[in-house]
């Protein structure tokens, strides 16, 4: 995510990260590749212009030059800009209404259908809501069908009318079914087209006129950049909608929509898209998407998934079997599986600080834990339990079963041991015993 933007701020305020003496000089040049940055990321020109001069003048305004370290004061007034930019504090979802309506538009291939899901998912699942999607796409019968195909997927019921071609009189049948079955939030799939054209604005209008919804959200490719700002505007001057959803922020590396679109229509990104599973949804929130762009992780985020998925029996079970010394494969399989429900693994290494740069170059996909989940699957159950009965008969079959070699079977015994003793020993006071020990070593230097 942002990782070509990331790697030109970074370049670019290299010089003034340092503790030396900085002058206006040099800042001046700074801001000119920041803007280059931000204009290679696709960022409108004006934009990009405007947001290097409010930058510099801050930055002299504030005596940065004079403070004993210039350079990470300049860091910080460019993450304050850039959050400022993106729209300041996160905006929440107004679900006011009984039922609250949420009208879905966007062109064709934005990922409307499947975001409506994810949203009806995190409604669900993280605001305890009963969510009712309703099929309002009557051009393209596969968008029927992928948002049934959704809804099976998360659960939650889907409303259609394949025989009615009025989008208007399919979106009120839908609410009146909300009514009727108690459903407390209607989210309304609308059909797109390849480019914003007149047919297309004036039916979501009427679609947005006759069901006044609580929340009118416009969703957006991230990675069709500048066109998406462009898009964004054409569908506010129509419909005045209330927030921006990007899509595909996982695919792009450029950044430009999601630092952009909240100057030209002055609209909050609520929500962000960050995979292809149902889960992969988030809260925009622009301090930590700064706070990632310039490099700098965003462990708040990291910590809130890891508590969505902690289970306290869970945790109290894997304590006990950690201090009998009862801890086998199954259990670490069991904690594979909780860490990939986080999220995509490229997108969780980006939270943590300084993991972006140093794994730069690196292929990481949701594939990553793939071999060692063979692997584990080629063991029986006994084997599973009791790592110390395989021996090297027992390796060379689960080599076999899994496609590994025996290598690749022993070097996940070996970091499976080191794991395991790891974990037993910050159960008791080893913990503090291995805190004294770095604290030693520290002095050796």
């Amino acid at each position: 995510m942002f990782d070509n933007l990331s790697d030109k701020l970074d370049k670019a305020l290299h010089v003034l990260k340092g503790h030396g003496k900085i002058n206006e000089v040099n800042v001046a040049e700074t801001m000119k590749e920041v803007r280059r940055a931000l204009l290679d990321a696709d960022v409108n020109f004006k934009i990009a212009k405007d947001f290097t001069k409010r930058v510099r003048e801050k930055a002299i305004g504030q005596n940065v030059l004079t403070t004993l370290q210039p350079g990470q004061l300049m860091v910080k007034i460019v993450k304050d800009e850039l959050t400022e930019l993106m729209g300041g504090e996160a905006e929440g979802i107004n679900l006011g209404g009984s039922p609250s309506v949420i009208l879905m538009s966007g062109l064709q291939g934005s990922g409307k259908t499947t975001f409506s899901g994810k949203l009806a998912n995190f409604l669900k699942n993280k605001k305890g809501k009963k969510p009712l999607l309703v099929a309002c796409d009557v051009y393209r019968p596969a968008a029927i069908d992928q948002l049934h195909v959704v809804g099976d997927q998360i659960q939650v019921p889907v409303y259609s009318d394949r025989g009615n071609n009025d989008p208007v009189a399919i979106a009120k049948a839908g609410i009146a079914q909300a009514k009727a079955e108690g459903n407390n939030v209607v989210i309304i799939d609308t059909a797109g087209r390849l480019a914003v054209d007149e047919q297309m604005m004036d039916e979501i209008a009427n679609i947005h006129k006759a069901i006044k919804p609580e929340e009118t959200l416009f969703v957006v490719d991230s990675m069709t950049g500048q066109d998406a700002v462009n898009t964004a505007k054409a569908f506010n001057d129509i419909l005045n909608f209330d927030g921006v959803i990007l899509t595909k922020l996982d695919g792009d590396t450029r950044g430009g929509a999601a630092i952009s679109i909240k100057s030209v229509v002055n609209k909050p990104i609520k929500f962000i898209g960050t995979g292809e599973k149902m889960e992969a949804i988030d809260v925009f929130h622009p301090a930590r998407m700064a706070d990632r762009i310039l490099g700098m992780g965003d462990v708040v985020s990291l910590v809130e998934r890891a508590q969505e998925q902690f289970d306290e029996e869970e945790a109290r079970k894997l304590q006990r079997k950690i201090a009998k010394n009862k801890f086998g494969f199954d259990d670490f399989l069991n904690q594979i599986q909780q860490i990939k429900k986080m999220g995509n693994l490229k997108d969780l290494m980006g939270m943590i600080p300084g993991a972006g740069k140093a794994l730069k170059g690196l292929d990481i996909d949701d594939d990553a834990f793939k071999h060692v989940e063979a692997i584990i699957h080629s063991m029986t159950p006994d084997e599973r339990s009791t790592p110390s009965m395989l021996n090297a008969s027992r390796k060379k079959r689960i080599a076999k079963g899994s496609g590994r070699s025996v290598q690749e079977v022993n070097q996940l015994l070996k970091q499976f041991d080191q794991m395991s003793k790891m974990m037993k020993m910050m159960q008791g006071g080893g913990g503090r015993k291995m805190m004294q020990m770095m604290g030693g070593m520290k002095g050796m230097r």
